[in-house]
């Protein structure tokens, strides 16, 4: 029985990546440097933003970075350029939770860049309850040990929670942390055939195919 459906966010709760591109370009032209290309940008996507930066602009002054990054991030939240979930995503969140299911975020993201996830104002306000990030976990993915809190903190068995995510990396950690995964192939970063799998228990096209993935599991 599933009872917890945890989800990651960049590109399988919001599609991120191009947005994402686009953002940190910004950023880096801020700084006087040039643009990093597509390719690279993708070679690193799903690495958390701090340790994939140097890969895409090599010799980049992080703590330069940091904060520019920040400020920019938030103009693109508030202009909805960046972090917009689809009105069928949240249909497909708010049918989990009448189906009796719990719902979680556990992403490679630090608390500053779900900051405004976690505003009573947001959108997931009442249908996510819990968000685990870089910031209040120990280990991040693929290691399973990313889902070591989410798991002593709900209390629940591993067996009874599924994991949705866009990456093999996520598809490692949960499958090391004994969680079902179901990928997302949505964004069309990745393949089905970018997986091993043995870790992969459904894939879905879309989102709001979560539903029925683990209506069948449950």
């Amino acid at each position: 029985m599933i009872r917890a459906v945890v989800i990651d966010v960049d590109d399988t709760l919001c599609l991120t990546e191009a947005a994402s591109f686009a953002l940190e370009n910004e950023v880096l032209a801020a700084m006087g440097r040039p643009p990093m290309a597509r390719r690279v940008h993708l070679g690193t996507w799903g690495e958390p933003l701090l340790e994939a930066m140097p890969k895409r602009a090599p010799g980049i002054d992080l703590e330069r970075f940091g904060p520019l990054f920040d400020a920019a991030m938030r103009r693109h939240v508030a202009d909805g350029r960046l972090d917009v979930i689809p009105p069928e995503n949240l249909r497909a969140l708010d049918e989990l939770l009448r189906a009796g299911h719990r719902l979680m975020l556990l992403t490679s993201r630090t608390g500053t860049e779900v900051r405004h996830m976690l505003d009573p104002g947001h959108v997931l306000a009442g249908r996510i309850s819990a968000v685990y990030h870089r910031g209040n976990t120990r280990y991040g993915k693929p290691d399973p040990r990313a889902f070591d809190e989410l798991l002593a903190h709900t209390g629940l068995p591993a067996k009874e929670c599924v994991y949705v995510g866009d990456s093999p990396g996520d598809a490692v950690a949960a499958a090391g942390a004994g969680l079902a995964f179901i990928a997302c192939l949505e964004s069309g970063v990745r393949r089905l055939s970018d997986f091993d799998p043995t870790l992969v228990t459904a894939a879905i096209d879309r989102f709001p195919d979560v539903v029925e993935a683990v209506a069948r599991l449950a």
